[in-house]
């Protein structure tokens, strides 16, 4: 059974179980935008700004459900620094249980029907055969904009917590939760930290109202000066004691003075305290994007999955 409409929070919750439900079985099919963080990162720093035109259909077996395909429709983004950007294709982000995997050739027709006359574009995993198989059955190519040395693909690492280093940061730097910094300051790291983000307060509160966040976990270093110099959110799983960093910035006046590294070894023995015993962390996986893919193997990550950019010319 399926149904189509604007996507909620409650919505959320239901596609983060089965993300919950696929992670402790196939973790190897869970990617970048199906995780059970990166969804409530997603939805809660664009609900308020784009969530009119963000489609969804939900598939369900029982009471259970089985698949789902969330459709982000063009539209505008809205810098901070008065910019703005124009989005004109539709992009897909979908999951299936594997169980289930005949019901992708519906969520395909149904993101088909929905971005009719668009361009499209889809992100399944590369180690999905069955899936890249059914994607080119109904057209879709691989995207060799998204491939290229500098390309927007994404790899999601992994590492156990069994054993994880004692973080050190430079002299008058400390480390804070958000519950302590407050939301003004949470905002302000990220925006800092990548800038021209959207980001704002409201889509703050939005992300502190879905399933998975935790102050206590959000975690960020203040400078000397009392700024906040980085700041990296956990996602913890508690049904498969597991936590997922996203996403983690620093403050570009702040950058080479190991400031991610320590506060991502004292996230992980944070979230090791609060029970995980595994965590993940996404990154651009292209030849041309090593920083990011250097930090996290640097503190013990590695490649678990990667994206398999596709793409569908407008008709």
């Amino acid at each position: 059974m399926g149904n189509a409409e604007l996507l909620t929070a409650a919505d959320v919750r239901l596609m983060q179980g089965l993300a919950q439900r696929i992670t402790a079985t196939r973790l190897d099919l869970v990617n970048g935008d199906t995780s059970y963080g990166e969804l409530a990162w997603n939805w809660g720093k664009g609900h308020t700004a784009h969530g009119a035109g963000w489609r969804r259909r939900l598939w369900f077996s029982g009471d259970d459900l089985v698949a789902w395909g969330w459709a982000r429709m063009p539209h505008q983004v809205r810098r901070r620094d008065g910019t703005v950007k124009d989005v004109t294709e539709a992009c897909l982000a979908h999951q299936v249980h594997p169980g289930h995997a005949g019901l992708l050739d519906d969520v395909i027709d149904w993101y088909d029907t929905t971005a009719a006359g668009l361009e499209r574009t889809a992100l399944p995993c590369a180690g999905d055969e069955f899936g890249l198989e059914r994607w080119a059955a109904h057209g879709y190519v691989t995207d060799p904009g998204s491939l290229g040395d500098t390309g927007s693909w994404t790899q999601l690492n992994e590492r156990d917590l069994a054993d994880v280093e004692q973080p050190s940061l430079p002299a008058g730097f400390r480390f804070r939760t958000a519950d302590e910094a407050g939301p003004e300051a949470v905002v302000q790291a990220h925006v800092d930290a990548w800038p021209g983000s959207a980001y704002t307060v409201g889509a703050y509160r939005d992300l502190r109202r879905t399933a998975g966040y935790r102050g206590d976990l959000h975690v960020l270093v203040e400078a000397p000066d009392g700024t906040m110099a980085a700041s990296a959110i956990m996602w913890l799983d508690e049904v498969n004691q597991t936590v997922e960093f996203e996403p983690v910035g620093t403050h570009p006046g702040h950058r080479r003075l190991g400031l991610a590294r320590a506060m991502l070894l004292h996230g992980m023995r944070r979230a090791r305290d609060a029970g995980a015993t595994h965590a993940t962390v996404a990154c651009l996986g292209a030849p041309g994007h090593p920083k990011a893919r250097g930090l996290y193997y640097g503190v013990g990550f590695r490649e678990l999955s990667r994206d398999a950019p596709l793409v569908k010319t407008a008709g």
